[in-house]
């Protein structure tokens, strides 16, 4: 993979979209490369399936890391959580309940990066207190919910009547 190739990834992911023309207005590289590359990229097994989920341990984004924030802010939760999702790699960041504040969740390409990402968190006014879990295995990642409920339990639960 080349830089071509993370310029085409990253505009995937802003746009939401593997468009060619799109990926093409947004990178200016060629709309025949860009076909071209997203096929070798298929090939490769970076894309998981024709929405363009990319598999990160094949674009060396495998370390993910589950962070529990113990925090003592001011303002809202939107905007301490607006801070804590500004650090690089950070995917997904949940306001919880309990004795842990917020749980977040990053995708890294190493575990050296793990003590950047901390030292990032603990480096954000009200963060009293972190604590980390890698992840050695997933098991199960799916953004579509949808998915885990079968067809007759959708209907009974989200349907009226």
């Amino acid at each position: 993979m080349d830089e071509r190739d993370v310029r085409l990834l990253k505009a995937i992911a802003d746009l939401g979209t593997g468009s060619p023309e799109r990926l093409h207005e947004a990178t200016d590289i060629p709309v025949s490369t860009i076909h071209y590359r997203l096929n070798n990229l298929r090939d490769a097994g970076v894309f998981t399936n024709d929405l363009y989920d990319v598999d990160l341990d094949a674009v060396g984004l495998g370390v993910t890391i589950m962070i529990e924030v113990l925090a003592d802010y001011e303002g809202s939760y939107e905007e301490f959580g607006d801070r804590l999702r500004a650090v690089e790699g950070v995917s997904q960041v949940y306001f919880t309940m309990g004795e842990t504040d917020f749980i977040v969740v990053a995708h890294l390409p190493s575990s050296d990066s793990v003590e950047r990402l901390i030292s990032e968190f603990e480096a954000i006014e009200g963060v009293e207190r972190t604590n980390s879990t890698f992840v050695i295995d997933t098991l199960q990642d799916s953004t579509r919910v949808l998915e885990s409920y079968s067809l007759e339990t959708l209907i009974a639960e989200l349907t009226e009547g």
